[in-house]
């Protein structure tokens, strides 16, 4: 704070007063100065920008957190302080669990994610069946952040295209493990603690369903088999649901995915199935024809789980979801069915 100099009766004592202005000045200043440094540099209490290994910069009286981070394929990116428009298309699960929208939603031709759309109904879509958009489309939704959840999205020059867009973050593959993906989701959003609460919850939900589910699956094994235009596979325990009926929920799955992902099924396949549950999933509607064909053979109804009536046919809509609320919706209908 400045104080008026007052006028002195002669020349010295004028001058003696400009020089112990001038003194205080230069107090106030270095004090000022050696307190924002103690703020940010104290033991235990770091600065965000030394926490994010960036550098805080200030445009006027809006302070502003720049923050470097290397993506999973090691691409050094600069983060803005609070990205708002987020193009993370198949994350839209994870997003929303977080609190926010992205300025596009994934879409399969006109088909977005179903179990999502009462959140992201105002969210426009955009088909990914032939691949990503291309920049110019991507540009015309004015991203400050991209991130891409595999690493196939990012192939073929097209991170060098969106990174010219915005800062472009990539993951290995962000579906194979949600809570991991989630917690680097919170962290470049902002949003970490959104992040812990949505993972706590979820523990609580898992551990109340593995109580119901207990007695009904004790010694028992679960087989997912998907029907898709393409043919018919059973689904391990690395992606999607296989991970949550069998990782999370701990139900023992057949032999035929005990060290692989996935495996195709076909009628000499079938017999091998040693499921006392089977999950049956009509990916996109365009399984039907091959449900009919597999279901109405012999073989098919001399199957374990068919005689004793254990065969449920779920939704494809969230079944093969990626993130926390498809996953809650995993463990609703696997108790529903089973814990009776």
């Amino acid at each position: 704070m400045l104080y008026p100099i007052r006028r002195a009766g002669s020349s010295a004592k004028k001058h003696t007063a400009i020089w112990l202005s001038m003194v205080l000045i230069g107090s106030l200043l270095t004090a000022c100065g050696a307190n924002n440094g103690n703020r940010e540099e104290l033991p235990g209490n770091p600065s965000p920008a030394a926490s994010a290994g960036g550098a805080v910069a200030e445009k006027g009286n809006a302070p502003t957190l720049e923050r470097t981070v290397k993506d999973e394929l090691g691409h050094e990116i600069k983060l803005p302080a609070a990205p708002k428009r987020i193009f993370a298309p198949y994350l839209e699960d994870s997003l929303l669990k977080l609190g926010m929208k992205p300025v596009a939603q994934w879409s399969n031709g006109a088909l977005g994610h179903d179990y999502l759309q009462d959140e992201l109904k105002d969210v426009p879509k955009l088909d990914l069946s032939g691949g990503l958009p291309s920049p110019e489309v991507l540009l015309s939704y004015s991203p400050d952040l991209i991130i891409l959840h595999t690493a196939t999205y990012a192939a073929n020059g097209l991170y060098e295209n969106y990174s010219k867009i915005a800062p472009t973050y990539v993951f290995n593959n962000a579906s194979g493990e949600i809570e991991k993906s989630l917690v680097t989701l919170g962290e470049l959003l902002g949003k970490s603690s959104e992040a812990d609460r949505a993972l706590k919850a979820y523990e609580q939900k898992v551990k109340e369903a593995k109580e119901k589910l207990e007695r009904a699956t004790a010694g028992k094994k679960v087989a997912i088999l998907r029907f898709a235009a393409k043919g018919v596979s059973l689904m391990g325990a690395n992606y999607f649901c296989g991970y949550v009926v069998h990782q999370h929920l701990g139900i023992a799955k057949t032999k035929l995915v005990e060290k692989e992902n996935s495996a195709t099924v076909s009628l000499e396949v079938l017999p091998q199935i040693d499921a006392d549950y089977i999950f049956v999933i009509n990916a996109y509607g365009q399984g039907t024809e091959r449900m009919k064909e597999m279901m109405g053979s012999p073989i098919w109804n001399g199957l374990s789980a068919v005689k004793q009536g254990q065969v449920y046919e779920v939704s494809d809509k969230h079944w093969l979801g990626s993130g926390l609320i498809a996953y809650e919706k995993i463990i609703d209908d696997t108790v529903r069915l089973i814990a009776k």
